[in-house]
């Protein structure tokens, strides 16, 4: 049985404007439906592939704020997100989301000018902008993530050492073993390692399953790994 909080995501192609640019993007090309099975799932791909405006339209769909934080931040300092939420819809499963929490590397720092101003009004502060990038970042991991949530992530190693990578990836398996669901977009060899997360690429073709051993940045870390200095070689060749 799917127990999960966000079963699947439904696109409506007659309800996105025809001049829209998802339209243009070929991993949605002929997809009405994506099903979810598994507490986390990566979506991966180059970039301009279509994974976070996917995720964008999700976080929005499931009530958050389209730059991030949980479903009671209600700022806005840009509106350039796409219109493709208007096109989504997503079937629930049994279960309701306790707490949820949407993060993206791109928009982080007006996350924490609008956490600095709520906690002026209740609360505990976190003083996000005292912090590091990567400190502040964890810190919001370490005190929001709970048991039975919906978590979206956009990126969220930009702002971490492959160390702190790791320190994230036993917070999301603690959380997922708990009832937690997670989308998360994602170039990180180390995250996409996660056991039993289920990767879904975005590139060759229409969105579809990979295996973490098929995905670019396991690929190409790997070959730079094990074959850095004739790579380099070739890659510096003509300068």
């Amino acid at each position: 049985m799917n127990t999960q909080f966000v079963r699947s995501v439904q696109i409506h192609w007659d309800q996105l404007p025809e001049e829209s640019y998802v339209r243009g993007i070929p991993a949605f090309e002929h997809v009405d439906q994506i099903e979810f099975h598994h507490p986390v799932t990566f979506f991966v791909g180059e970039n301009g592939s279509g994974k976070s405006t996917l995720l964008e339209a999700l976080a929005i769909r499931c009530g958050f704020n389209p730059e991030g934080g949980t479903r009671n931040y209600s700022f806005s300092t840009y509106d350039d997100y796409s219109d493709f939420h208007e096109a989504v819809t997503f079937f629930k499963g049994y279960r309701k989301p306790k707490w949820g929490y949407f993060l993206r590397a791109e928009s982080f720092y007006n996350v924490a000018s609008a956490e600095e101003e709520y906690s002026r009004y209740g609360g505990r502060p976190e003083r996000l902008h005292e912090q590091s990038h990567g400190e502040s970042f964890l810190s919001i991991v370490q005190h929001n993530f709970q048991a039975d949530s919906l978590y979206l992530l956009d990126e969220p190693e930009a702002a971490l050492s492959p160390q702190r990578q790791l320190t994230l990836l036993a917070e999301i398996v603690r959380w997922a073993k708990q009832g937690s669901q997670f989308f998360i977009v994602s170039h990180s060899p180390i995250l996409l390692g996660i056991p039993e997360a289920e990767i879904l690429t975005f590139d060759d073709g229409p969105v579809h399953p990979c295996r973490y051993e098929d995905t670019d940045s396991y690929m190409v870390t790997k070959m730079f790994l094990e074959h850095r200095e004739a790579l380099l070689r070739w890659l510096l060749s003509d300068t």
